[in-house]
């Protein structure tokens, strides 16, 4: 039996589709991993096979760098972290105008090289990353059942009966106010888009399958079984109820092998720590990074911060005692940490639930706001706008995260035993082999 996972090349998608793929592992089938070369070395670390597979141009290894993107990659970048000195709608504008490019990358060259793949491996099961459009066309031209695995905050598939268009977050958090005008006219755009985005799914599909009606909206469609990677917790009844057939996953979240230094870090004192990353993309906000540094230094915090692409000269004095790298292994530091730091990525937000970890949620783009947004609901969260947030304001919510009242605190922590226990992988197998 063979498991066949697609996904971009990039980390922060890798790894939870990866470690989904450890279930089937264990079982003793085989697993193959079709993405790019940048990830490579995640999946073999795994102990997968892999085939090459281009999604995309760019590609993130787990840091990302624009000077490391091929041409034309390195100045989409450029301008993507030019916008979220914008704001909200200035960021959200950016990418809604970049979508094309970024999420149907030659759809119909690289529909034809999964299905390529999938002939050649011919496997019984399929996972794919929800946001591989392309990789999700070729299997509904050639009619492959697949999982379909939405790795964002659920609102990344859009919801029709909802009213929902995609990129166009339905809620955020207190922190952000964007006027009626603005909000206006980036509905407006993401309409535009998302017709567009469709007219080119329906172009490629008519190509790939000339005899299949075409697509009504191309955001809004889905695979045979639709999983969530995102604690259900967290989303509003309202909501639920307006989802076709679904598993919500809770988390997946990845075994890390030990790296000493960080065990013996963790285990030197007893005193709490706080984990700061903004992840492979955003850590390139040092301005923002340095704040956060600032307030847990002037806070008398212990912390661990992974810097990443961030200038390591301006982000000033790092006390001795914290620890500190480009990356740290995250779920090892985050099964100790008293609360977190982050931009409020999908995984950041999963993994930090599923150990009750509370957080501190500075949201630059896409889903980050609405994540936040849940998280800053349930009161396991507080967020703040990244651009505007000062040193005393990341100091209160960094306070206020590390004395949660108790019964917030005990909530937390019952979700984090809860998705533990879940093990998503073995369900997700056992589901799709029912």
């Amino acid at each position: 039996m063979t498991l066949l996972i697609i996904s971009p090349d990039y980390a922060s998608h890798l790894y939870p589709l990866a470690a989904l793929g450890t279930s089937w592992l264990a079982a003793g089938e085989r697993v193959v991993v079709a993405t790019g070369p940048a990830t490579a070395s995640i999946v073999e670390s795994f102990g997968f096979e892999h085939a090459f597979l281009q999604l995309s141009r760019g590609s993130n290894p787990g840091v990302i760098r624009a000077e490391e993107q091929p041409e034309g990659e390195d100045d989409a970048l450029r301008g993507f972290f030019s916008a979220t000195r914008n704001g909200m709608i200035g960021t959200l504008s950016f990418q809604a105008e970049a979508r094309m490019n970024d999420l149907m990358w030659e759809p119909v060259k690289t529909a034809r090289a999964v299905q390529s793949i999938i002939e050649d491996i011919e496997p019984q099961t399929i996972i794919v990353d929800h946001l591989a459009f392309s990789a999700r066309l070729a299997m509904v031209a050639a009619g492959h059942h697949h999982i379909d695995v939405v790795l964002g905050h659920p609102t990344a598939l859009p919801l029709p009966l909802a009213a929902e268009v995609y990129g166009y977050p339905p809620a955020w958090p207190a922190s952000f106010s964007p006027g009626e005008t603005e909000l206006e006219e980036l509905k407006n755009l993401c309409v535009q888009v998302s017709e567009s985005f469709t007219a080119e799914w329906n172009l490629a599909l008519a190509q790939l399958a000339p005899t299949l009606p075409p697509s009504p909206d191309a955001f809004a469609e889905h695979g045979d079984l639709l999983v969530f990677n995102y604690p259900a917790e967290l989303v509003p009844t309202q909501r639920m109820e307006l989802l076709s057939q679904h598993i919500f996953l809770g988390s997946s979240v990845r075994a890390e092998p030990t790296v000493p230094h960080v065990e013996q870090w963790i285990a030197s004192t007893n005193e709490p720590f706080v984990y700061v990353s903004f992840g492979s993309f955003l850590s390139v906000r040092s301005d923002v990074l340095t704040k956060v540094v600032t307030a847990l230094r002037e806070s008398g915090i212990r912390a661990a911060v992974a810097y990443g692409s961030a200038d390591f000269t301006t982000l000033g004095e790092m006390p001795e005692h914290w620890l500190v790298g480009e990356f740290l292994p995250q779920v090892t530091l985050l099964e100790s940490a008293a609360a977190g730091v982050t931009h409020g990525g999908n995984n950041s937000v999963t993994e930090s639930m599923t150990f009750g970890v509370p957080l501190v949620v500075l949201p630059f783009s896409t889903d980050q706001f609405a994540g936040a947004a849940a998280l800053e609901s349930t009161g396991f969260g507080a967020a703040l706008a990244p651009n505007t947030a000062t040193v005393e304001d990341i100091k209160s919510a960094l306070g206020t995260m590390l004395d949660l009242p108790e019964d917030k605190r005990a909530a937390l922590h019952e979700l984090g035993r809860a998705l533990r226990q879940g093990d998503g992988p073995t369900r997700i197998r056992t589901a799709r082999n029912a």
